[in-house]
């Protein structure tokens, strides 16, 4: 997948789709890249998370702009989901150390060994919602748990991107048990600092895949993305 979004940002950046152009259906980037539809449909996805191409029902998939800028996640562009997540999620976990139960910690721990097992990217994206969602609960505040419902679908949706295209999920794995273990400290201090941690090591990473041009124009059969 990462071959095939890497042929087709580049063939958007470099201007061989223009502002305006629909790209080939999917049989026929099906044919020309070799590889199955869901790579393709996957790769796809990416383009227009990552604001260069829309889909638009029936018609297509047309080019919206030749450079990425700010992915959007469902109804949030990235750069407000993280604006708001660090001034919710960090103090949030900050509670969460103080006014957790021993209930709070048995779910946490239950999950995050779930995660550090799982090997499926989209049962482990459904599982790294749950987990913010279980901080939430622990800082025993119900309008923050709502906050970060609200915002469950951006959540997942920026957690399946980055896992996809900057292999997130060992890493992200390593820094909700940070979180885990200051919450069984009751270190406000601690819990703080693992999820600001957290949430830089996501924006460092979303600014890496950002920042990453496509890496030209050959068709990318070489490298067998299908496999």
């Amino acid at each position: 997948m990462e071959a095939v979004l890497a042929y087709l940002r580049g063939a958007i950046e470099s201007g061989e789709y223009a502002i305006g152009d629909k790209l080939p259906s999917e049989a026929e980037l099906c044919r020309t890249l070799e590889v199955s539809r869901p790579v393709l449909r996957e790769s796809l996805r990416a383009l227009q998370t990552m604001g260069l191409t829309v889909s638009k029902t029936g018609k297509g998939t047309f080019v919206v702009a030749n450079a990425v800028e700010d992915p959007t996640f469902g109804d949030y562009a990235a750069s407000d989901l993280l604006e708001v997540r660090r001034h919710v999620e960090i103090p949030v976990a900050g509670y969460a150390a103080v006014r957790r139960t021993p209930e709070n910690l048995d779910h946490l721990a239950h999950l995050l060994d779930r995660m550090e097992r799982e090997t499926d990217t989209t049962a482990w994206v459904a599982m790294d919602t749950l987990f913010h969602l279980a901080v939430a609960e622990a800082a025993q505040n119900p309008v923050f748990r709502r906050v970060i419902e609200e915002i469950r679908d951006a959540l997942a949706r920026q957690s399946a991107f980055l896992n996809e295209l900057g292999g997130r999920r060992e890493q992200s794995n390593r820094e909700h048990r940070a979180i885990v273990e200051a919450l069984i400290d009751g270190s406000e201090l601690d819990a703080v600092e693992a999820m600001s941690h957290h949430l830089d090591r996501v924006e460092t990473t979303l600014t890496d895949i950002v920042r990453s041009p496509g890496k030209g124009t050959d068709t990318p059969t070489e490298g067998n993305p299908q496999a």
